[in-house]
């Protein structure tokens, strides 16, 4: 009986991919703590008041510094006047809101105001720490 050299050719495809196969099979057995680590979530969501949710610095009880808040909750909009968000260090965009004064625009931030979330976004800010980042933006006007 004569086997045709497509058969064999068949055949020795078939071997070589079953050899591919169970080596890969192998391969990711024994490997399997290094996946669950590469396919593991970057974060996780929390609820507000759940623990964990604070930063080192509010965990440790420091304040952060204000230039600290703005770059992290306060930099996506005020630095390039995102809605009317009033940019840093642009004193004509100060103008009409410096004159009511420090405890109005701490008011403003905690409460939310036009466009602007409740505490501008940073939902693990204090009121102290909402003031720094104010006095931050608008420093040296």
């Amino acid at each position: 009986m004569k086997v045709s050299k497509l058969a064999n050719w068949k055949t020795l495809i078939a071997i070589a991919a079953g050899a591919v196969l169970a080596g890969g099979a192998v391969a990711v057995a024994s490997d399997a703590g290094s996946i669950a680590e590469r396919i593991k979530p970057a974060g996780q969501v929390r609820m507000a008041g759940e623990t964990g949710q604070q930063t080192a610095a509010a965990a440790s009880g420091e304040a952060r510094s204000g230039e600290a808040v703005y770059n992290q909750a306060c930099a996506a909009c005020h630095a390039g006047g995102v809605l009317g968000a009033p940019k840093k260090g642009d004193a004509g965009d100060w103008q009409d809101r410096l004159p009511q004064g420090m405890e109005i625009l701490v008011q403003h931030t905690v409460e939310g105001y036009n466009a602007m979330p409740p505490r501008g976004g940073c939902g693990n800010c204090s009121d102290e720490e909402i003031e720094s980042a104010i006095e931050h933006m608008i420093a040296g006007l």
